[in-house]
C-alpha cells in the first residue's frame, strides 16, 4: 500500500518556488471586480436552479449580468489605456 504523505511530500517540496509573483498579484487585483461579479451572476443563476425563476430572480440575474457586464467593460477600457501608452 502506498501512501499518500509521501507524494504530497514531493509535490510540496517545491511550494516555496511556486507564489505568484508581485505582478501577478497585481493582475488579479486588477481582476477582482470581474471576477467579484461574475460570482455574483453564479449566485444569482445557482438560486433558481432547483426553481422556476420569479420576477425578482429575473431581476436579480439580469441586475448581476449588468454589473459583470461593466466590470469587463472597465477593465478592458483600462488595458487598453495602458496598453496604448494612455494616448487614444
Amino acid at each position: 500500500m502506498r501512501h499518500i504523505v509521501t507524494v504530497q511530500e514531493a509535490v510540496t517540496a517545491f511550494a516555496d518556488f511556486m507564489e505568484p509573483t508581485n505582478a501577478e498579484l497585481d493582475a488579479i487585483e486588477q481582476e477582482m471586480p470581474v471576477i467579484l461579479a461574475g460570482v455574483d451572476l453564479l449566485d444569482a443563476q445557482i438560486i433558481t436552479l432547483d426553481r422556476t425563476p420569479n420576477e425578482l430572480d429575473t431581476q436579480r440575474i439580469r441586475r448581476a449580468r449588468r454589473r459583470l457586464l461593466a466590470a469587463r467593460r472597465t477593465l478592458t477600457n483600462q488595458e487598453a489605456v495602458t496598453t496604448s501608452g494612455g494616448t487614444a
